[in-house]
């Protein structure tokens, strides 16, 4: 993501607006998922999984805390509070030469809050197929 894609994701998820995510996605884009065991592979599952990530994390105390960036990859930490908790964990994203991400992976602590965003994920996937 050049600064412009960087900035764009920024603003999705301001706005929680995920309907840039097309234009944002490689053709062979994956997600990884803290708590699915396989690769997410291609535009439309990893489209699938970050719109229901747009559901379940970004409320009114989602906020970035750092962000480290590289040439072709950015590791953002974020918090967010679900249901009285407290959510902490990094998105690192990778992209390619034309500015589209090619590879999403979410990381996430503590235990509890790993917990909470399965069951969050897992009722907004299916309610979205």
């Amino acid at each position: 993501m050049s600064n412009s894609a960087l900035a764009t994701w920024h603003r999705m998820v301001e706005t929680r607006d995920p309907s840039g995510l097309h234009a944002l996605l490689a053709d062979d884009a994956t997600f990884h998922s803290p708590v699915v065991h396989t690769p997410q592979q291609g535009r439309k599952l990893t489209a699938w999984y970050l719109n229901a990530a747009f559901q379940v994390f970004f409320n009114d105390t989602f906020r970035y805390v750092r962000e480290i960036v590289g040439d072709n990859d950015a590791m953002l930490e974020f918090e967010t509070q679900i249901d009285g908790i407290i959510v902490n964990g990094v998105d690192i994203i990778t992209w390619n030469a034309a500015g589209q991400i090619t590879e999403f992976k979410v990381m996430l602590r503590p235990l509890k809050a790993i917990n909470l965003i399965h069951q969050r994920m897992s009722a907004s996937l299916q309610a979205g197929q």
